[in-house]
């Protein structure tokens, strides 16, 4: 599969485009890759999805920030699909950024036609939100999930209008099946017309005879469903991904809402993260730290052997490259960083504590030692190991 251009190099223009440019750029692709100005064009038509594609995120603040901040795997691609991805045709397309021309704007009419306001505007349904919760290996590794949800769907039976099979509508006679109504005032200045939605068919057009037996008039039905989602790699808490089209329909026709995937990160027992680096606490006794060791620590997939050097400090930070988490755009991998403790015991024998009072004051015991006699370590070591 081909990668993602950037939305700002799609439409044409600047991160800091304001939303009226922003708006002018895609009228603009909209207007020169049109199917009907560009009939049987398909490279036309990839160009006119991928703007609408572009403006769909760019166009809603809280989705253009997601976008600013993660690229392209913050979107719906990241759960599993982007915008095409998610069965979007050229009525979706329509009737979601349609009014972006105006009704009275000579452009009107390529989307959907009647111009003059006489088009109707397809309704979207509402989004659905869902917490995930991820551990750390999912979140550093990323992971196919299938997750369940229950939302509104099309009827089948009616195919979505409402009506008895799917057949026993008529006509509105108010509106004449416009679904719109338009009503003419005299004024001081001359006739005022003003156009509003049908008060009878709710700018519908059609009015049903009979309602459905399955969804009983609503055109829709309430089913759970299984979705498999795609979670890149490096995603974090409170990340919001989105899959278009995922989400209710609304009644009697039109376009599904979203469904958008809240991420919460489940903690680690030993582990915890900081950017997209690792950071394990590890407790040295300090004979250990002394006389200097190998030791095992927990990574984030497995188990990693390590050294300790003669003499290492509290305080001190080891680095093992590339054992954190990816960067979610892809450009690189954190590490894993390996804080030590000194671990001073609480509770002594009678026989260490005696020890100890011997080598208080030993010149290796102040607080820059001297190179000593690591026969004093060794037995030391064995008292705290």
């Amino acid at each position: 599969m081909a990668q993602k251009r950037d939305f700002y190099e799609v439409l044409g223009v600047a991160k800091s485009a304001s939303e009226e440019e922003i708006k002018k750029a895609y009228r603009k692709m909209a207007m020169q890759y049109h199917p009907d100005k560009n009939q049987g064009d398909k490279a036309a038509e990839e160009k006119f999805k991928e703007a609408a594609e572009a403006y769909e995120v760019l166009s809603n603040a809280q989705k253009k920030a997601q976008y600013d901040r993660f690229g392209h795997a913050g979107m719906s691609g990241a759960a599993g699909g982007g915008f095409g991805g998610q069965g979007m045709d050229m009525n979706d397309i329509f009737s979601r950024f349609g009014d972006v021309f105006g009704e009275d704007s000579p452009f009107g009419s390529f989307f959907g036609g009647g111009g003059g306001g006489q088009q109707r505007r397809v309704r979207k349904g509402s989004d659905l939100r869902i917490k995930l919760k991820l551990n750390l290996e999912e979140v550093a590794n990323g992971v196919d999930k299938k997750i369940k949800v229950k939302r509104h769907v099309s009827c089948k039976s009616c195919g979505g209008n409402g009506a008895k099979n799917g057949t026993d509508l008529k006509s509105c006679q108010t509106c004449n099946g416009a679904g719109q109504v338009r009503r003419v005032q005299q004024t001081m200045l001359g006739q005022m017309v003003t156009t509003g939605v049908c008060p009878t068919c709710n700018g519908e057009g059609k009015i049903i005879s009979s309602r459905c037996d399955v969804c009983f008039g609503e055109g829709r039905v309430l089913e759970e469903e299984i979705i498999p989602i795609k979670i890149p790699a490096g995603v974090a808490e409170g990340m919001q991904l989105s899959m278009s089209g995922k989400g209710n329909v609304p009644q009697r026709g039109g376009v599904a809402g979203d469904l958008l995937i809240i991420v919460e990160e489940e903690p680690h027992e030993v582990l915890h993260r900081d950017g997209t680096n690792v950071v394990y606490d590890l407790h040295l006794n300090f004979a250990d730290a002394a006389l200097g060791t190998t030791i095992e620590v927990p990574t984030i997939n497995a188990k990693a052997r390590i050294t300790i050097e003669a003499g290492t400090q509290a305080g001190k930070i080891l680095r093992l490259k590339g054992k954190g988490i990816k960067e979610i755009n892809g450009y690189g991998v954190g590490d894993q960083l390996i804080h030590i403790n000194i671990w001073t015991p609480k509770f002594l024998t009678k026989e260490e504590i005696e020890i100890l009072e011997k080598f208080r004051e030993a010149p290796n015991f102040q607080p820059k030692p001297n190179k000593g006699d690591k026969n004093f370590f060794e037995k030391m070591r064995d008292f705290f190991n």
